[in-house]
């Protein structure tokens, strides 16, 4: 089964903004990368829908994939006309147009912009997702109306996202539908001259797990509360302590259910390295979307 980033190489829409450039000798060589997944309603039908923001020293670059979609759409870097524009798909029976709108997007360190955006998916004259805050010119645009009030809204269930830092890395989370935007932080020491590196994790900059003697727990998981809800983390920092100095570490923040604790609380023991890596990459297209909650992963990497 595929990693469900992958599937932005079979189908969907990309749109390519060659303005944007790196910012330090890591990123160079990895992509700084955010995927989402959103669970949306496409005819009575749940669907997935996935968006990428990708952000190397060729340019910026966002995909828009549908479920079982045949179509593919490549935009080159070098087209600065595309920052705006609308691409159709073919899935589910039903014309599926993808709507974008980068002229005027404003970018932090991140691949993802922060203001002056929309990117809104239409079927059937219906917004059945839209990202941005420039809602009233994506609706003038697209001559969409939105979802009726009874029925389900787009949902985003899981993000994957690179991170860069030497011992810190942050990024933003929210854990619940319509819940608080959180600062998520991992502090993590494990330069050479660190005799016993001490892994920490906060939330609003408050310590919610800490993890001592990380030579012998490089692997584990912990459940924390957050907003009332149970998260379930996941750390892998085997290559942080024993590989390269550009080997990467896993993370892994999942609201629980109790239906999901079966799979939750089985160990995680040595023996199965690659378990931890492959679980994160393929609970995505295993797991049913009703129920799902949410889950983020975290690629964290060492600036150098």
């Amino acid at each position: 089964m595929k990693d469900f980033p992958s599937c932005f190489g079979e189908s969907g829409v990309q749109v390519a903004d060659s303005s944007s450039s790196s910012s330090s000798a890591a990123r160079s060589s990895q992509n700084n990368t955010v995927s989402c997944v959103y669970q949306c309603r496409i005819r009575g039908r749940l669907c997935p829908i996935t968006v990428n923001w990708s952000k190397n020293l060729v340019g910026q670059l966002l995909t828009v994939g549908i479920h079982d979609c045949l179509c593919k759409v490549d935009v080159k870097p070098w087209v600065f006309s595309k920052k705006k524009g609308c691409k159709s798909l073919e899935a589910f029976s039903a014309k599926i147009d993808v709507f974008w709108d980068l002229s005027s997007a404003k970018f932090g360190s991140g691949p993802e912009p922060s203001e002056g955006f929309y990117v809104g998916v239409v079927v059937d004259r219906q917004m059945v997702l839209l990202l941005g805050d420039m809602r009233k010119e994506a609706f003038k645009k697209t001559n969409a109306v939105p979802l009726p009030c009874n029925s389900n809204v787009a949902v985003l269930v899981a993000k994957k996202e690179h991170v860069f830092g030497k011992k810190m890395y942050g990024t933003k989370a929210v854990f619940c539908d319509n819940g608080q935007i959180h600062d998520l932080v991992i502090e993590c020491d494990t330069t050479s001259g660190v005799s016993d590196p001490c892994l920490i994790i906060r939330i609003d900059s408050k310590i919610v797990l800490q993890v001592k003697r990380l030579r012998w727990k490089f692997r584990g998981n912990h459940t924390i509360l957050v907003d009332g809800v149970a998260v379930e983390v996941f750390w892998d920092v085997h290559n942080w302590l024993f590989g390269t100095s550009l080997a990467d570490a896993v993370f892994m923040f999942r609201t629980c259910h109790s239906e999901d604790k079966l799979w939750t609380t089985q160990p995680l023991s040595s023996d199965n390295a690659s378990m931890l890596q492959w679980s994160f990459s393929e609970r995505f297209s295993e797991t049913k979307y009703p129920g799902l909650g949410f889950s983020l992963i975290l690629y964290a990497w060492k600036n150098v």
